[in-house]
């Protein structure tokens, strides 16, 4: 991974997976807006698809990718409310290593702004899975600018201080 010099953020690879039973590439707002957010900052989307809202497949395919060294972050937009279809959390959560609390905790706290009361149903959380930082937010295009601007892009942005996760991710790739 390139290091950062002259002020400018370190680019990271990144992958995002649409979770959704009824989107296809022509009508995914959603991911197409966080692969033109995350490449405006600097970073590469390495990967992207859409998966049915699935447990199985949704950690398959994120195993296959956390498996990969070179992608440092994924981004999961889709699955993370309250009907019977939603199975995003349960995919996910049973990956990670550690869990990013704060996430989902100030991306409702931002949402509540914005939908009100609304954001409760909103399960979105975040972690670590074999290095590979995840972020998991709602499917809709709002849902996920707020998650990008408020939380996700400062994150992962070498120079946000007083921290950000690129510093953790950075040890994934010297090792590797």
């Amino acid at each position: 991974m390139p290091k950062a010099t002259n002020g400018t953020t370190q680019s990271l690879a990144i992958a995002v997976l649409t979770v959704s039973d009824t989107r296809i590439p022509e009508t995914d707002s959603s991911g197409e807006y966080l692969v033109q957010a995350l490449e405006a900052e600097g970073h590469r989307a390495v990967e992207r698809d859409i998966v049915p809202d699935d447990i199985y497949q949704i950690r398959a395919i994120l195993s296959a990718w956390i498996a990969v060294p070179g992608i440092n972050a994924v981004l999961v937009t889709g699955g993370t409310g309250f009907s019977g279809r939603d199975s995003t959390p349960e995919a996910v959560q049973p990956l990670f290593d550690k869990d990013i609390d704060g996430f989902g905790e100030v991306f409702r706290a931002l949402s509540y702004d914005e939908i009100g009361s609304s954001t409760v149903q909103s399960r979105a959380l975040a972690g670590f899975a074999n290095d590979t930082v995840i972020f998991c937010m709602p499917g809709s295009t709002g849902a996920c600018k707020t998650a990008w601007q408020g939380v996700i892009r400062e994150q992962l942005d070498s120079r946000h201080r007083p921290c950000n996760f690129v510093g953790v991710l950075s040890v994934r790739q010297s090792n590797a």
